[in-house]
């Protein structure tokens, strides 16, 4: 055991309440984060001491708008986070989790194949690169990855007509929400809101900016990238 895993809590009783079935998993994957997670760069040792609060269940809670049996991808995963205690807490969805560098793909498919996690897959890649080479979903999810219009630019257009994009932010998500209106209405984005979730498990509550897509997910520049994209699957499936 490193000198960051040893510093690991125990877990929170609310933790036993939020994963149910899953808790022995959730804490399997606690103890991953805070061993190899630090190891090899995921999360810095200081964060250890508050996986629970900061970090799992901070992600689990998200849950409270995520519908029921959708597909999500999780943008920029990086160690999993909100893609797994999402997984853990709602093994009725599809998730796939997206990240661009392999040594995190790595990690994350040794511990989606460790938990079990059949509904849940890993996809190395860009997002602003996986239009056409992913099947569009009805949630993208995002936790500290970019400002507000950078991330919209990259999970929106991976979207399904009148699907939604859920981003963990904190203090500033009413801010990033204003400055990034423009943006928002170019890429299709036809309702924004701020709600507050995780009332009784982690305080404070996890903020989350919902922005929501009406039938051309990314407006009119993707939806030209998006034709050409299914042309050349056909192209390819013909082949």
């Amino acid at each position: 055991m490193t000198e960051a895993a040893a510093e690991l809590p125990p877990a929170p009783e609310t933790a036993r309440a939020v994963f149910g079935e899953y808790f022995p998993e959730a804490v399997r994957y606690a103890e991953l984060l805070a061993d190899a997670g630090v190891k090899r760069g995921l999360i810095g040792p200081r964060e250890v001491p508050r996986l629970w609060e900061r970090h799992l269940l901070n992600c689990a809670v998200l849950s409270e708008v995520v519908p029921e049996g959708v597909t999500v991808c999780d943008v920029g995963s990086g160690a999993g986070l909100p893609g797994i205690p999402l997984a853990l807490v709602r093994p009725d969805l599809k998730i796939t989790l997206l990240e661009p560098l392999l040594r995190r793909t790595n990690f994350l498919q040794e511990v989606v194949e460790l938990l079990g996690l059949d509904h849940v897959t890993v996809v190395r890649g860009r997002a602003e690169e996986m239009l056409g080479k992913l099947p569009p979903v009805h949630v993208v999810t995002a936790r500290a990855v970019a400002p507000l219009d950078r991330l919209a630019g990259w999970g929106v257009p991976l979207l399904r007509p009148y699907g939604e994009m859920l981003a963990l932010k904190g203090d500033t998500a009413e801010e990033e929400l204003v400055a990034a209106k423009a943006a928002l209405t170019k890429l299709g984005v036809v309702e924004t809101s701020v709600v507050q979730v995780g009332e009784g498990v982690v305080d404070p509550m996890s903020t989350v900016v919902r922005v929501e897509v009406g039938e051309s997910p990314g407006g009119v520049r993707f939806a030209a990238k998006r034709a050409k994209a299914a042309r050349v699957g056909r192209v390819r499936k013909r082949r």
